[in-house]
């Protein structure tokens, strides 16, 4: 099928020609064939007008939780253990796969609606997950969290089973859309067992798969670690060999200069997740100096229970902002830098041919409605998207050159039965005594 989206303005992310007025893209197939300011030769499935809009490259959450959709809002005003141990592990004992998935469409429902065409996401009951993630049609880097709280033979664990059968699966599925990566969830869950940090490592490599770790997420957590061992965590799993296919770092609040040095080397990149920092109290990542070190830096929600939203354009503004006050600067953060981290910088990260509108990149793409009164009057297109825009402003979400949601209908998921489950199931399974 041959999709052509004419007239339209084009941020296209492609450093020799970011802004395109007047553009025309077509979508052949899964992928964008041309991208041109002339109107392309030949006839065409569908016509797309795109006078007053926007085209830009579909969002990447490069890291996030989906089915803690489940526990949005619940446990606020913590920091992150009393969190996690009075409120979210408790609440996650009682999940079951019926409610995982019902959570997990929920929140790609939330994504899809917003902008967000690829998701890293880092938890258990994978399989349902992955289910989940081929109906709606977005692209996703799933990861089975390994746990350890005991010296072990981590091939052993249930958790590490669970990984291996899901690569099994899932790993390439449908040309690529769906991919599965290695995940040590922290050092401060896995620290009695370094044995998983080598097996892990080298297991990534081996299967040149991604590696998704939380990293340096509190001040607590990085301390206790150079206590425990001497180095930070990103040093110490270093050593195991956990970086030696590059990966994923997320958080990254409070990692030293050093840390930035083997990040770059490692190619490591940090996932910064500026709300749920935030609401957490775990404090502010320092970005520039990463951008400076060299560290190529992405965009994440977190889970929704610590957020609470899966609008990435809330993420893009923050990640904007934030370090400007932090650091004084007006120039800390470009709108162009914002918007990288959630497009170009996102699929660096995740390995996808994507975030850039060229020639021969999947067709994930956005429309974002610039006739509405918040984007009025529009001097400078990068600024109203960045400092303007929200999720509700996207039109259309076309993933792999497939509309799956336009004009606020989703065409790929069933939201009303999705809400059924959520109030007849899920949540009274989860939280049964409210």
């Amino acid at each position: 099928m041959a999709i052509l989206l004419e007239q339209v303005t084009a941020v296209t992310m492609d450093p020799a020609r970011p802004v395109l007025p007047c553009a025309y893209v077509v979508v052949e197939g899964s992928k964008i064939r041309s991208v041109d300011t002339q109107r392309p030769l030949g006839s065409f499935d569908r016509v797309i007008d795109g006078r007053g809009k926007v085209l830009m490259p579909g969002l990447i959450n490069a890291h996030t939780h989906l089915p803690m959709t489940l526990m949005r809002g619940y446990g606020g005003g913590c920091d992150l253990q009393h969190w996690l141990n009075d409120y979210i592990f408790p609440a996650e004992d009682r999940l079951d796969s019926r409610s995982v998935l019902a959570g997990t469409q929920l929140a790609l429902a939330e994504m899809i609606a917003s902008g967000t065409t690829c998701v890293a996401d880092m938890y258990y009951f994978c399989d349902d997950i992955a289910q989940a993630v081929d109906q709606a049609g977005i692209s996703a880097n799933l990861s089975r969290s390994l746990v350890c709280f005991a010296d072990q033979n981590p091939t052993q664990m249930e958790s590490w089973k669970e990984m291996e059968a899901l690569y099994q699966q899932w790993h390439g599925y449908d040309q690529g859309r769906i991919l599965v990566d290695v995940s040590v969830h922290a050092e401060y869950t896995s620290f009695a067992c370094p044995r998983l940090w080598e097996q892990a490592g080298r297991w990534a490599a081996d299967h040149s798969c991604g590696m998704q770790v939380h990293i340096s997420e509190t001040q607590s957590e990085h301390q206790d670690c150079i206590g425990r061992h001497g180095a930070t965590p990103l040093q110490v799993l270093d050593r195991y060999g956990v970086w030696q296919n590059g990966g994923l770092a997320a958080h990254c609040v409070w990692v030293t200069d050093e840390d930035m040095e083997l990040m770059a080397r490692r190619n490591i990149t940090a996932v910064h997740n500026p709300m749920s920092n935030l609401k957490l109290a775990s404090g502010v990542a320092r970005v520039p100096q990463l951008l400076a070190a060299g560290v190529n830096v992405a965009l994440g929600t977190d889970g929704v229970a610590s957020n609470n939203s899966h609008d990435m354009f809330e993420e893009i503004k923050l990640a904007a902002v934030l370090h400007k006050g932090v650091q004084r600067d007006p120039t800390a953060i470009t709108a162009g830098q914002a918007l990288a981290m959630a497009t170009a910088n996102g699929a660096a990260a995740l390995g996808r041919s994507t975030g850039v509108i060229a020639p021969g990149k999947d067709a994930d793409l956005i429309l974002v409605d610039f006739t509405h009164p918040s984007l009025v009057p529009c001097h400078d297109v990068l600024e109203n998207l960045v400092f303007s825009s929200c999720g509700a402003r996207v039109e259309m979400n076309m993933a792999r050159g497939r509309i799956i949601y336009e004009k606020g209908e989703f065409l790929t998921l069933d939201l009303e039965r999705i809400m059924g489950e959520m109030r007849t199931y899920a949540l009274p399974h989860i939280f049964p005594d409210r």
